[in-house]
This record gives structure tokens, C-alpha cells and sequence, in this order.
């Protein structure tokens, strides 16, 4: 799989994800099969995607990104900043105006009741921010 592969047909990017944990064979694929998971628990709505290389979760925008390196897997929240976080879950890109970052590494839990809670709030503000954005109907 080439770290270019792009598509935008959600079965096709289900596939290249799969592919991708499957090919980690470590806990890094663990974690980041978990990861996904919990995301398709939380929102039953969701579009997997697969965008500059790596697994991106959207529902009327990007919801987050699941990045795989080799000291870790992080999910940056496309729109972490504008998001709660009551249990302390981001540890990462916390100077940013917009993103927000959970980065895992080996032997830590995945807290899944915060972590889809957080999934649940970005749905909510993508939605919010979609159904903003679009014009008042005309009065009849």
C-alpha cells in the first residue's frame, strides 16, 4: 500500500484500513483496531475514508484521523480545540487553535467511554456547523 493512496469510495477505504492493521501486526494494529471501533460504536453514521495516506473517520466533515508511526498511533480531531475533553484525553497539539491530538503508546488503555464521547461531541459540532452554513429557506 502506498502512503499516496487516496480514494473516495467508503468500501474501498474500509479495505485500505483494514489492509493497514493488518499489515502493523503489532499493538500499534491493535490499538488502532480498537480505536476504529470504538469511533464505529459512537457514530453508526460514519464514513470511513482514506486521505493522504492514512485512515480518516468523517460525519459531515472530518471527524478525525487515525496516524500510525512508529512509537505510536495518535487520532487528531480535525476540530479538537472547539471540543470538551472532561477526562484530560488530549495530550497532543495542544498549541494549535484547531486540532487537538490523542497519542497512544505501547501498554496504554484506551479510556473507550471518553474517547467515544469525544467522537459523539465532534459529530455534534461538524452537524451544528453544517446546519449553520446552510441558507434560510425563503419565506412562502
Amino acid at each position: 500500500m502506498t502512503n499516496r493512496a487516496k480514494t473516495a469510495n467508503p468500501a474501498d477505504a474500509s479495505q485500505m484500513i483494514d489492509a493497514r492493521i493488518a499489515e502493523l501486526r503489532d499493538w500499534r494494529g491493535e490499538t488502532l483496531a480498537r480505536l476504529r471501533e470504538i469511533i464505529r460504536q459512537a457514530d453508526p453514521d460514519v464514513v470511513e475514508e482514506w486521505k493522504w495516506g492514512i485512515p480518516v473517520w468523517s460525519h459531515a466533515g472530518i471527524l478525525c484521523t487515525g496516524e500510525v508511526y512508529k512509537a505510536g498511533v495518535k487520532t487528531t480531531f480535525a476540530n479538537g480545540a472547539a471540543l470538551e475533553d472532561p477526562s484530560g484525553l488530549f495530550n497532543s497539539s495542544l498549541d494549535g487553535n484547531t486540532r487537538r491530538a490523542i497519542d497512544f503508546r505501547v501498554g496504554d488503555a484506551i479510556d473507550a467511554k471518553a474517547f467515544a464521547a469525544l467522537i459523539r461531541a465532534a459529530v455534534a459540532l461538524n452537524t451544528a456547523k453544517t446546519t449553520a452554513s446552510r441558507p434560510a429557506r425563503p419565506a412562502r
